[in-house]
């Protein structure tokens, strides 16, 4: 829930940050250094659980897809952050869903659920914008919002896998 509060705070400003910071060199610095964080946190949390040459393997080539949609598929900054924000938001809500269902037996459907929600947040988010004058509604970034969602909830079902396999 704060991921998404934080998302929603900065609407107001996103619209005037992006144009100042559109031919800033250090941006794209930035944007690899926010992701390399995640990264880091992401290895430092899955080292304290020994992760074995699988799960290592397929967090790597998880690491590999985002980089790579990072760089070439996502063509400005605004859509990276998309990639970066709700990839992070569909994550969580994954895993909160999941833990939820080992606990009581419900939801069904855990990773469709998640791609869902993350998808109506990004909605909600665009819809948002309509009304702000700095900002504009715009369909594509619903899209980036749904794969972002998508790849994450993806991922962490591949990584779980990957995790139970061991386990066995």
């Amino acid at each position: 829930m704060l991921v998404v509060l934080a998302i929603y705070s900065t609407l107001a400003l996103a619209g005037r940050l992006t144009d100042v910071w559109r031919d800033a060199p250090w941006l794209v610095d930035f944007f690899f250094f926010s992701f390399a964080s995640v990264g880091i946190a992401t290895l430092l949390v899955g080292l304290r659980i020994r992760p074995g040459g699988r799960e290592v393997g397929v967090f790597l080539g998880v690491v590999a897809v985002f980089v790579m949609l990072g760089v070439r598929i996502v063509a400005s900054v605004a859509e990276r952050t998309h990639l970066f924000e709700y990839s992070i938001v569909g994550a969580l809500i994954y895993q909160a869903l999941l833990e939820r269902q080992s606990q009581s037996g419900y939801p069904t459907a855990p990773a469709l659920r998640a791609i869902l929600a993350t998808t109506l947040i990004g909605v909600l988010d665009e819809g948002l914008q309509f009304f702000l004058p700095d900002r504009y509604f715009d369909p594509l970034d619903i899209l980036f919002n749904f794969l972002a969602g998508l790849l994450a909830v993806l991922a962490v079902a591949v990584l779980n896998r990957a995790r139970d396999n061991r386990t066995r």
